[in-house]
């Protein structure tokens, strides 16, 4: 047993990878860590028990360099692998790049991922994403993420907290293996008195921001813990709790309900032809037979003015989307700076395209680039709020989890936020497609060397071929639904694979 934190303490033993003296922490007004003074010996299991907001998890973080104390010295010898209460496993990784994103980020060294997922039983599950694991395969995974990174040191922080008791019991066997095997430096904050005892070597208590006590537990707390009494009966009457099972993900039934939109489509036709028939002006409302012989006759013509109206949306979204993102991710990021120039954005957003053409076409003349520019302008501001919202939407807790990691700023933007914000994005995109093809067919309305689809609708108004019109129309539709059915099915797999 060790003496009061607030006494002179003995000096720590030389072979210590982590060492805390002298240890002071406060948040705000509140001091939360006062004079913490420990030492955990090389190949040790220690467990850290007391009340809850007693500073516990402060103790992981400030071992984990999360946290700066206000005073002390903290001495750690390599870099320690933290696995959180939530896990924080990335919802669009596997669970085999969940166990890899250490050495992704430069931060590995540990086992193989493989060799690690092989380690906690998961290799079996290693292709599975997280919303379709349980809570004890997640703790698995998250366990073998630790393992793979780099560092002798293990930090748990109630990682089986959530669990139900005999899932819990049955990790914490396994555990108990997996240190004897590892032989890592292992600190486990813990509420269960039953669960230090069983784990740990030392057991220390924290109590007021102090360590009032450290018990060596290594001999009769682990041999009766579980083992005794009327708890062993009912424990065996109960069976082994089962920590691997899949969540399948519910699958939407067939039902009528998916023909509505072919319904739809057909009453419209249906209600097109009666129209047409019954008002019997072909060059004011043709029937849906007469443009599809326009269609089937001039399908050469059609084609490439498609191509041409098609060419420019896709262009203009690109470029649109790329410029929207650059832009939305520094504004999303620090927030005075979107607040200078959200006069700017505003006004931007609030101009009509078809009133900055006529500028355009004084500024950068005619031809395929202006064209390209105004689809660009039309598709920009909604990938630029889309990633504004997407990147501050990201989970803040995997910012520390990345912060663990020693992640850099480029390792945070591309392995986190930009997937992280995707979901939110592509609903941007699918926006800024339809405004990138508006504003190629108003370009086209401008220059007449556009010969794309809105040039084939004024030209077909000139000679009054309204079959003609609607045929050039019903091709922009086309294309719009085909893009906006692209979007969405890359928008539903990104998430499913999120359990969303």
């Amino acid at each position: 047993m060790s003496a009061p934190a607030t006494e002179l303490l003995p000096a720590p033993p030389a072979d210590a990878p982590i060492v805390l003296e002298n240890v002071s922490v406060r948040l705000g007004s509140e001091l939360i860590l006062n004079g913490v003074n420990l030492d955990v010996r090389r190949g040790e299991f220690l467990a850290l028990i007391g009340p809850s907001g007693g500073g516990k998890s402060t103790i992981l973080r400030v071992i984990a360099g999360l946290l700066k104390p206000q005073s002390g010295v903290v001495r750690v010898e390599s870099a320690p692998a933290l696995v959180f209460q939530d896990y924080r496993l990335l919802p669009w990784r596997t669970a085999l790049r969940n166990v890899a994103l250490p050495a992704d980020l430069g931060a590995g060294g540990g086992l193989p991922p493989k060799e690690a997922l092989h380690l906690v039983g998961m290799d079996a599950y290693a292709g599975y994403f997280p919303a379709h694991l349980s809570g004890g395969m997640r703790a698995r995974v998250a366990l073998a993420r630790a393992l793979a990174q780099s560092g002798d040191v293990l930090l748990l922080d109630e990682p089986f907290a959530a669990l139900d008791a005999l899932v819990r019991e049955r990790f914490n066997d396994e555990l108990r293996h997996l240190h004897e095997k590892t032989g890592r430096t292992t600190v486990l904050v813990t509420h269960s008195i039953r669960e230090a005892v069983w784990l740990a070597d030392r057991v220390a208590v924290l109590r007021d921001g102090k360590i009032v006590e450290i018990l060596d537990t290594r001999g009769e707390g682990r041999v009766s813990a579980y083992t005794d009494g009327l708890e062993a009966h009912l424990r065996g009457v109960l069976g082994t709790g089962d920590s691997t099972r899949l969540r399948t993900p519910v699958r939407e039934r067939l039902s009528l309900s998916g023909l509505l939109p072919l319904a739809a489509i057909a009453l419209g036709l249906l209600g097109w032809q009666l129209a047409a028939t019954r008002l019997n002006q072909p060059f004011l409302l043709p029937t849906p037979a007469a443009v599809w012989r326009e269609l089937t006759g001039t399908f050469p013509e059609l084609a490439a003015a498609f191509w041409v109206t098609a060419r420019t949306a896709l262009a203009g979204l690109f470029i649109g989307g790329l410029v929207g993102v650059l832009i939305g991710y520094p504004l999303a990021k620090f927030r005075p700076l979107e607040r200078f120039f959200s006069p700017f954005i505003i006004a931007a957003q609030s101009t009509p395209i078809v009133i900055l053409a006529p500028l355009l076409v004084s500024w950068l003349g005619f031809g395929f680039f202006p064209a390209v520019v105004v689809s660009a302008l039309s598709a920009l501001y909604p990938i630029m709020i889309a990633t504004l919202v997407g990147v501050r939407e990201v989970d803040r807790t995997f910012y520390e989890l990345f912060r663990s990691l020693r992640a850099t700023p480029l390792q945070r933007l591309t392995r986190l936020e930009l997937p992280g914000a995707l979901p939110v994005m592509l609903g941007g995109l699918r926006l800024a497609a339809s405004l990138a093809l508006i504003g190629a067919v108003v370009w086209e309305f401008v220059d007449a060397n556009q010969k794309g689809l809105g040039l084939a609708v004024q030209v077909a108004g000139t000679y009054q071929n309204k079959a003609a019109q609607f045929a050039a129309i019903a091709l922009l539709i086309l294309f719009g639904v085909l893009i906006y059915t692209v979007i969405t099915g890359l928008e539903r797999g990104v998430m499913r694979r999120r359990g969303r």
